[in-house]
């Protein structure tokens, strides 16, 4: 939903509350901000960016993925991820202005290049952020600016692979495409980018190289795992996960879980996906194991259930795949 906060179509109170508040009446429970710099499995502590420590019996790392440029960080103030509600804040910050800044502009080029949206990846945040963007552009903001039509802004969605949504069934893929292009989304597969600076993108494609003018550029192409499993000294996947258990702790340390994004584990022969029903399932099995363990109970392995996925493709329109069902269009929004 942190889409949505991007393109104000929700406030950020309606997607998120601050952890002090939530478990405010937990009395049992105690907040410290900081910023973990690295663990110290050896001596059961976190280290923060300050210098202090913080000692732990049982301890659960649960910080998620971060943006991955591949091997471009140049790229990464040009185009922003979206990862947290601060990235929301500012990708909210850069779409509205862009608007405002096509409304000021009197060269016609220069203000194309304003009108010019251009999202970096057809996941399924890449694919929802295209579909709202097209929806803001030609019925949101359609009557709100005098010198400047809205709906002539071109959403274009540059996707490196073949499809859009590339984990779902292709022929959910081929229908998300469609309602994208009815939403008037230009949707660029097999668009390598291989060039982003502040005015454009630069694709490579089979017919040879592009420049894009687009002063507004979102990246939604790749994620690489928190830096901070790297210092438990364990296993790791090509993206930097951790490779845990299968009670979700790390080998020769069972006093440390790793959950979430950061965790790298398989379910029948399949690794888990990285989306939100997966982390609160893992959350509650590591925290049901420390209770065992604290009991003296040996712990029990992680088990995955897969309620489904989705994809929103604008409004009223949707992919979805829940057990052997899938859905599309109107259904799959409901």
């Amino acid at each position: 939903m942190l889409y949505q906060v991007a393109t104000a179509g929700l406030p950020a109170p309606s997607i998120a509350a601050p952890i002090r508040h939530i478990f405010r009446k937990q009395r049992n429970l105690t907040v410290l901000m900081g910023e973990a710099q690295r663990i110290d499995t050896a001596r059961r502590v976190v280290l923060l960016e300050d210098g202090g420590e913080i000692g732990y019996d049982h301890l659960i790392v649960a910080t998620g993925a971060t943006h991955s440029y591949f091997g471009q960080d140049a790229w990464a103030p040009y185009a922003p991820g979206l990862k947290t509600l601060e990235d929301a804040f500012e990708l909210r910050r850069r779409i509205l202005l862009a608007f405002e800044r096509a409304e000021r502009e009197s060269d016609v080029a220069a203000r194309r290049g304003w009108l010019n949206f251009t999202v970096i990846g057809a996941g399924a945040t890449g694919v929802e952020m295209a579909g709202t963007l097209a929806e803001i552009a030609r019925h949101t903001l359609a009557d709100e600016f005098r010198r400047i039509d809205t709906r002539d802004a071109r959403i274009y969605l540059i996707e490196a692979g073949e499809r859009v949504l590339p984990t779902y069934p292709a022929e959910l893929s081929e229908k998300a495409r469609r309602q994208l292009q009815r939403l008037g989304v230009e949707v660029r597969t097999g668009n390598r980018v291989i060039f982003l600076d502040a005015k454009g993108v630069v694709v490579k494609h089979k017919d040879g190289e592009e420049r894009i003018a687009s002063r507004t550029a979102i990246w939604a192409a790749g994620v690489a795992a928190s830096p901070l499993g790297r210092s438990l000294e364990a296993p790791l996947d090509r993206a930097g996960r951790v490779k845990v258990e299968p009670d979700l702790t790390i080998p020769g340390h069972p006093e440390v879980s790793v959950i979430g994004d950061l965790a790298y584990i398989e379910n029948n022969g399949t690794p888990v996906p990285g989306v939100s029903p997966a982390a609160k399932q893992m959350g509650r099995r590591a925290a049901r194991n420390i209770v065992a363990r604290l009991q003296g109970r040996p712990a029990r392995p992680f088990r995955y259930i897969d309620y489904g996925i989705l994809a929103t493709v604008g409004r009223r329109a949707g992919v979805a795949v829940v057990g052997r069902l899938k859905l599309s269009g109107f259904p799959a929004w409901l």
